[in-house]
């Protein structure tokens, strides 16, 4: 029976379910103050298929006053799941980030301005954030963990839970170093020279610690980027961040001293780590990441060879254990497998060949468990 109320007149009438279905909470959300409410629109409209004469309900969110009613109990109400709240790092790191956990088995679509990802781990709720923030984010337990420099945590003196440190960077396989750094022809060469002196860089606690431990006191200012156009004209010297140090080359820069060493790292809040089914899911996450990072650079190799040049063949062959050697049906043949440096194999299979190996199969590796 269709309702009487004053929008029945318009062309949207509203049907009275509500002794059948009662209000509709929108998602059953006690955080959302609106219900749902069902319109029935008689006629199909313009858009629609010819000869669609259904009846076509429209749903309209109507706000509520006061507390939100109780879902219905007859509906069926999706448990939550457990998740995880975990932090990426937007910038530098962000692709090269994202390729090794697709390598692990973590597919995350993100765009190029997106910063709340989606995955294929639906237990994964994932932000997008820049890496100098992330530790501060998981400190202060607004993330269960992430993936982020141990330089940014050292730097912010987060009290956080290491899980793994993961050898990778953003360019390159080497890590990030912190350096000091002054042009070519500066007179200073020691540290010490920069008793009273002006210094920029974006790590002023790393450079505040470094200083310290030197005894030395001197003017630190922090730089918002370019820190290498600082030198000499703005300030003496400067603390910034290298992988390979061209670009300090390029600019006529020379390093002075070394502050530290970092490449990303796994960590997660104490809260988290305390948690049973976080924890597990922390060190499951960190166990196929190592696995991916481990096969970086290598891949598989397959042969038959006479079995009398077995013998030197394995004299050959570098592997991360034995090679496996297994019998052919074949008498006089036999089978071997192993796992060997990519770089490796173009000096390592022309060797093969002149022992008189046979069916040689190189395969990619993804992940390697040790």
């Amino acid at each position: 029976m269709l309702s009487t109320s004053p929008w029945s007149a318009g062309p949207y009438r509203r049907p009275d379910f509500s002794a059948q279905l009662g209000p509709l909470p929108l998602l059953h959300s006690p955080k959302v103050r609106s219900t749902c409410r069902l319109y029935w629109r008689p006629e199909a409209p313009a858009h629609a298929p010819r000869g669609d004469r259904r009846p076509h309900i429209c749903v309209a969110s109507a706000p509520f006053a006061g507390k939100t009613p109780a879902p219905n109990r007859n509906l069926p109400v999706a448990e939550p799941a457990n998740t995880l709240r975990i932090a990426l790092p937007k910038g530098s790191l962000q692709e090269p980030t994202l390729h090794l956990l697709a390598k692990a088995g973590f597919h995350v679509y993100s765009s190029s301005r997106g910063l709340r990802p989606s995955s294929d781990d639906e237990e994964l709720d994932i932000f997008m954030i820049r890496a100098q923030e992330i530790g501060s984010y998981i400190d202060d337990g607004f993330l269960d963990c992430g993936i982020t420099g141990y330089d940014w945590v050292y730097e912010n003196r987060a009290d956080l839970e290491d899980l793994a440190e993961l050898p990778y960077s953003r360019a390159t396989v080497r890590p990030t170093r912190w350096v000091l750094v002054v042009p070519e022809d500066s007179p200073i060469r020691k540290v010490e020279d920069l008793e009273g002196k002006r210094i920029a860089t974006e790590a002023v606690g790393i450079t505040k610690r470094y200083l310290e431990s030197k005894g030395v006191t001197a003017d630190i200012e922090f730089s918002w980027g370019a820190t290498e156009v600082k030198v000499p004209d703005l300030v003496d010297a400067i603390v910034d961040v290298t992988e390979t140090g061209s670009s300090l080359r390029a600019n006529k820069l020379r390093i002075v001293d070394e502050l530290l060493v970092s490449f990303p790292h796994f960590f997660a809040s104490k809260e988290a780590f305390a948690d049973p089914w976080k924890r597990q899911k922390m060190e499951r996450m960190v166990l196929m990441i190592q696995a991916a990072l481990a096969a970086r650079d290598k891949v598989g190799l397959k042969l038959n060879l006479p079995e009398k040049s077995l013998p030197k063949v394995l004299e050959r062959l570098p592997s991360l254990r034995r090679p496996t050697v297994s019998s052919l049906a074949e008498a006089g043949w036999v089978a071997v497998e192993t796992i060997i440096d990519e770089s490796a194999v173009r000096h390592l299979v022309p060797d093969l060949k002149e022992l008189g190996a046979e069916g040689i199969i190189e395969y990619p590796l993804n992940k390697i468990v040790s």
